[in-house]
């Protein structure tokens, strides 16, 4: 198919799994386990279904004749109506009773919630499988100091393992909203034209019990607890939007990684893998671009922006429903999953392979703490009995003399200046004491190890089959 445009979601970046979760095949076969599930209630609730129908729709689940579906929906330009059809050339003595008393969006929302479901499952291993990778890079590096930032301005020093935990958390958080979601999950049920299930009403002769336990068996039958308690003819498509939001969520948390590492990488503290015969560019061959992380930001900026579609349609409904909702949305929500999916795969290969470069980080550490170490020599100078003020002023004149020294590009020679002056009373040895970059990170090391043993690894021992998983990245 080298004619035609070939999504790049599916032949770049996402993995064959999530491709399979939102194929044609998938799709199809989810409608006709949604009609075998209503036929199967249905009869359990007296309707004139044979057990014999029932089978045979049961034994062409998996056949999908697809030539057949194009052929009905070119006439009927109407996609379920063709694929009922179809299913019902298979099915002959069943073909009376497929979709009794349903609409459309019975199959359609039905299975749209059934799928993402799915898709939410295998996001939520990847999302383990980056946390796991990150809380171990987390505790290797907890207690290598590193200059922070704030602005992108040198700042106090944190460590790279303290770092690390500021990404892992907002991977947890994005954890805690999509497990909220999938425990919440419902399906749209079993609600008829306009979400009165008046069609069922007439069915059951006016039994309102029976219309509403069809609903509920309908859905357990799907393997699911819950339907919306109303609906129009589809469940509201707000509901879209908050399903979506959990993407958008671990789309920002990745966008900010990559945003991280890719300064980190121009500082030369840390880079993404990069492998023995990789070109960084085809012009510089000596180039090293952080090509991963910035294909992870393309696609983040994708998921994020794609979610003001769902917003914009849920906003855009009228009444009990309108189609215009529904192109839209066989684009948007597949492609946020599989853009997402893309994402996490990205994730866990660059966090698997993160390269550390103490010298830089120490050598950049070593730039700036001098200046940060000022008050605390001088409090130490003062305790051997030198004078505050006057010592003072000698600090104020060295730091600007080594800060205009650093700016032409030379060493920070403060610390130097500082123990030849006999004012201090403070040997080399003694200055080094002082600037031992551990001393000036706080709680960093202790906030890791805490954060790690009480928050993360609970969460990866509740997921622990999960986080073993294999997954396709």
């Amino acid at each position: 198919m080298r004619d035609t445009y070939q999504n790049p979601l599916i032949t770049r970046y996402a993995s064959k799994e999530m491709a399979q979760i939102f194929s044609d095949d998938e799709k199809f076969k989810t409608w006709r386990r949604l009609w075998v599930a209503l036929a199967k209630s249905e009869k359990e609730l007296g309707l004139n279904i044979t057990d014999e129908q029932i089978k045979e729709m049961e034994e062409n689940i998996d056949n999908i004749n697809y030539e057949d579906a194009e052929k009905f929906e070119r006439e009927f330009r109407h996609d379920v109506m063709a694929h009922i059809h179809a299913y019902g050339l298979l099915c002959p003595k069943a073909k009376p009773i497929i979709h009794l008393g349903a609409t459309s969006a019975f199959v359609d929302d039905n299975t749209d919630i059934i799928l993402m479901d799915k898709a939410f499952k295998l996001i939520e291993k990847k999302l383990l499988k980056v946390i796991k990778v990150l809380s171990e890079f987390a505790l290797k590096y907890k207690d290598l100091p590193t200059l922070g930032y704030t602005h992108f301005q040198p700042a106090q020093l944190t460590t790279v393992g303290k770092r690390a935990c500021l990404w892992i958390q907002d991977l947890i958080l994005d954890l805690q909203d999509l497990r909220y979601r999938r425990e919440n999950i419902m399906l749209r049920g079993v609600k008829g034209t306009t979400g009165t299930q008046a069609s069922f009403m007439e069915l059951f002769g006016g039994d309102e019990e029976k219309v509403k336990e069809l609903d509920r068996l309908v859905v357990e039958k799907m393997g699911y607890k819950k339907s919306f308690p109303v609906t129009g003819q589809t469940y509201t498509r707000k509901y879209d939007f908050m399903l979506l939001s959990v993407l958008s969520g671990i789309a920002q948390s990745a966008h900010k990684f990559s945003n991280d590492l890719r300064l980190l990488q121009h500082l030369r503290e840390i880079e993404e893998p990069f492998e023995e015969k990789q070109i960084g560019s085809s012009a510089m061959a000596y180039k090293r671009n952080p090509m991963r992380s910035e294909r992870m930001a393309a696609l983040s900026r994708y998921v994020i922006v794609t979610l003001l579609n769902a917003s914009i349609t849920s906003s855009a409904q009228w009444f009990e429903r309108t189609l215009d909702d529904s192109a839209n949305r066989r684009i948007v929500i597949p492609e946020m999953f599989l853009a997402t999916d893309a994402i996490l795969n990205l994730y866990i290969n660059i966090a698997s392979g993160l390269k550390v470069n103490k010298k830089v980080i120490e050598k950049n550490v070593m730039t700036e703490l001098p200046f940060m170490a000022t008050e605390k020599i001088l409090m130490e100078a003062v305790l051997k009995g030198g004078d505050r003020q006057e010592l003072h002023e000698a600090i104020r004149v060295y730091s600007l003399k080594a800060a205009e020294e650093v700016k032409n590009g030379e060493e920070n020679r403060l610390l130097d200046y500082i123990q030849n002056d006999q004012r201090f009373k403070l040997s080399q040895e003694e200055i080094k004491e002082l600037v031992d970059p551990i001393k000036f990170t706080g709680r960093a090391v202790s906030q890791t190890e805490e954060y790690i043993k009480e928050i993360v690894n609970p969460i990866l021992a509740d997921f622990k089959e999960d986080v073993e998983a294999k997954v396709e990245v």
